[in-house]
């Protein structure tokens, strides 16, 4: 049974940012994780706008009951300069997705990967020893990449229309994982895993981030999308009869990793 969350003056305050916010799940489910161990804090979604991200930091540190941040959708990279150290999968991906306050210095992680390929794995999938396809190399994707590396899949091909973007991610790879990762398209054929760490599929207008009908019913599909809580591409997956996890499945993964590392129970090694 859950216990009623507690609000009062010595209340932590943990904002999780992003534009939009209205897609995130895990206020309530943090802030429950939070009462039922006994500790006094709450998760609050805050909707901040890039051109303002740089701003809201500096007041968040002025709020001293602010003790840590969430950071998602499109902040994840930029937020990254803003803390005074950062994990080795953060530094490696380039983004962070939770910034813990120690004293008047933020120090940043990316769990997103570790929440992803848990997820995956609790499906039954494990990506040693195989070869994946991930679209997307924004903060989420980069912290997934690293985490596919990392454990052990024999390729990494990556697809982004912003091919920049794709290439420094890919070079920022490959010195941790030599020769691992190169370019990869929509096209889904001959890879185990097939991963999309875009926002496609949230709006009922988006394309599919791979060509679906390539697929084969041997493949894992995942993505991060939460809301539909079958986005297009896994609803797809399934009709060709593959593997799936959605982006409730990656959420529930990390959802207690964060609360650790929120909540001081578990520390970032940076």
């Amino acid at each position: 049974m859950s216990i009623h969350i507690k609000v009062d003056g010595e209340t932590k305050l943990f904002p999780i940012i992003g534009h939009p916010i209205g897609q995130v799940k895990s206020p309530a489910s943090l802030s429950q994780i939070m009462a039922d161990r006994g500790f006094n804090g709450i998760v609050a979604p805050v909707h901040i706008l890039p051109e303002d991200l740089a701003g809201w930091l500096s007041q968040a540190k002025s709020m001293r009951n602010v003790a840590g941040i969430i950071v998602t959708v499109p902040h994840k990279v930029p937020c990254l300069e803003f803390c005074a150290r950062i994990s080795a999968r953060a530094k490696a991906s380039g983004a962070v997705n939770i910034m813990i306050r120690d004293g008047d210095d933020w120090v940043g992680d990316a769990t997103d990967g570790h929440g992803c390929l848990d997820g995956i794995a609790a499906q039954g999938f494990q990506i040693a020893g195989k070869s994946a396809l991930l679209v997307g190399t924004g903060g989420a994707g980069a912290a997934i990449a690293y985490e596919i590396l990392a454990r052990g899949a024999s390729e990494l091909a990556l697809h982004d229309l912003d091919t920049h973007k794709r290439d420094a991610l890919i070079a920022q790879l490959n010195k941790a994982f030599p020769g691992r990762a190169r370019i990869g398209s929509t096209d889904p054929r001959g890879f185990a895993l097939v991963a999309n760490a875009t926002p496609l599929g949230m709006r009922e207008t988006d394309p599919l981030p791979v060509q679906t009908d390539l697929l084969t019913a041997d493949q894992f599909v995942s993505d991060v999308v939460t809301r539909p809580a079958v986005p297009p591409l896994i609803a797809a997956a399934r009709d060709k009869g593959c593997g799936t996890m959605s982006g409730s499945g990656m959420f529930d993964a990390q959802a207690v990793l964060l609360a650790d590392l929120l909540m001081g129970t578990r520390t970032i090694d940076a």
